[in-house]
């Protein structure tokens, strides 16, 4: 008997990747993980707003933490996108089993990689912090903050993985429940831990980092619950959680490129926020606060991301190339077509968006300043997330990796400190200098990627003629 077998009802109902129109299956899968994620951000958005309720220098520690939490996340991520990688190909091509052993293997990965990360998170966290700047009371907040999420990240982790498996399937609506559900969580157990109440001791910045712990330990049951019904969970035996090196390697060749991809956004920020650091903390703070007001916009594009990554999968693994093709190009459509209504949105509740959240003037204006350009770049983010998608889709997320690393850290990296360091320029430069990066080298990854397609188009019809 299946080692979930004793938990379950087993529901087949589930949308077929390989045969459902893509339009209806954007719907089925996007609209809800989109509306994940747009909680996700609330999550994060509520995160800010009690910081600012400590105090200027807790919400710049919160906005300096996001580049290292961003890793953690980052690793789960990528690790979680190698898997459903396999898991959907291994659908696609009528493996079922198989795609069980990748999903058990998975859990294994991510039980050894919190680990690793808690160790090294703690003793290299404060040099990390430091080096971006060297404010002592920021370095004290933003480890208060972190070490409390180190110590947690066993349970990012396994929800991640857990997910995978639902992803795969084309199951987005459970984990939009757990981040709808811990978005509302996070209002109560925020200013309960942060203030104190009753037995309970005010925790200040730690008690933003208890409420995201305890969220994800609820996230991890509820989601387990939810694998226990479908019907891979009938493969899932208890020896497929004993390490297998054969599987263990196939998911590392597909998540570590991925997390590598995902932490060069994070190292990214780390290089925007260095060159924001020389206009000082309260630039910091500007542009923290901006980006989660931006955040409401653009992560629900990566609804599309997620729809893309299962739906090209199952089709890569089913052969069917030319469907492959289809379900990017809507995606664009759809895509680019929201980012661009979203841009004008921004840039016109610039001022009011950041007033929400601090009545420091000085942070308003970095952080207006901000948003009003980066609205500009609105319509192009989305041709990076679902060619990203779909490349990852293919089973080839080293080129992923490398795309991420031209845009996030070569050419930011040379662009700015040639305008900031040497034209002197001012705080808008940096955002001016990304928009210039972004335009050019979204046309060279769609370029790109419709080379691809057509590479395996032809591939396979060579191999169908062999």
């Amino acid at each position: 008997m299946s080692f979930l077998n004793y938990f379950k009802k087993i529901d087949k109902k589930s949308p077929s990747l390989l045969e459902d129109p893509i339009s209806q299956l954007f719907v089925r899968i996007a609209v809800p993980s989109s509306v994940g994620t747009v909680f996700m951000t609330l999550y994060n958005v509520v995160d800010t707003f009690f910081a600012g309720k400590i105090s200027a220098e807790a919400l710049a520690a919160l906005a300096q933490t996001f580049p290292v939490y961003f890793i953690i996340i980052a690793i789960g991520v990528g690790l979680s996108i190698g898997t459903t990688s396999l898991i959907s190909n291994a659908i696609g091509e009528k493996k079922d089993k198989q795609a069980s052993f990748f999903f058990a293997q998975s859990i294994l990965l991510s039980i050894v990689t919190a680990t690793f990360v808690t160790l090294l998170g703690i003793f290299i966290g404060p040099r990390i912090i430091f080096a971006m700047n060297d404010s002592l009371v920021l370095l004290n907040l933003s480890m208060d903050y972190l070490n409390i999420i180190f110590l947690g990240s066993i349970f990012i982790f396994i929800q991640m993985s857990v997910n995978s498996l639902l992803t795969a399937i084309g199951d987005t609506k459970s984990n939009r429940n757990v981040l709808i559900f811990s978005f509302f969580l996070n209002i109560i157990l925020n200013p309960l831990f942060i203030f104190g109440y009753g037995l309970i001791p005010a925790m200040g910045i730690k008690g933003i980092a208890l409420s995201t712990i305890v969220s994800q330990f609820i996230g991890v049951i509820y989601i387990i619950h939810k694998v226990s019904r479908t019907y891979l969970s009938e493969h899932i035996y208890p020896k497929y959680f004993l390490p297998n090196f054969k599987i263990l390697k196939d998911l590392l060749t597909q998540g570590i490129p991925a997390s590598l991809g995902m932490m060069m956004i994070s190292v990214g920020v780390f290089i925007i926020l260095f060159f924001i650091g020389q206009f000082g903390d309260l630039a910091i703070a500007g542009y923290g606060t901006a980006i989660r007001y931006e955040q409401l916009y653009l992560l629900p594009v990566l609804g599309l991301n997620t729809a893309v990554l299962a739906m090209v999968g199952q089709n890569y693994g089913a052969k069917k190339i030319i469907r492959v093709n289809k379900i990017y190009n809507k995606a664009l459509l759809y895509g680019c077509g929201f980012m661009f209504v979203s841009g004008f949105i921004i840039f016109f509740t610039a001022d009011f968006a950041v007033n929400l959240f601090t009545d420091n003037k000085e942070v308003i204006i970095y952080g207006t300043t901000y948003l009003k350009i980066t609205a500009l770049m609105a319509p192009i983010y989305p041709i990076f997330f679902i060619s990203n998608a779909l490349i990852q889709g293919l089973k080839k997320a080293n080129i992923v990796m490398y795309l991420t690393l031209f845009r996030m850290v070569i050419l930011p990296i040379s662009l700015l400190w040639f305008l900031i360091f040497y034209l002197n320029s001012s705080y808008a430069f940096v955002f001016w200098g990304l928009l210039i990066i972004n335009l050019f080298f979204g046309i060279f990854v769609f370029i790109f990627t419709k080379l691809l397609i057509k590479k395996e188009l032809i591939n396979n019809f060579n191999k169908r003629r062999i």
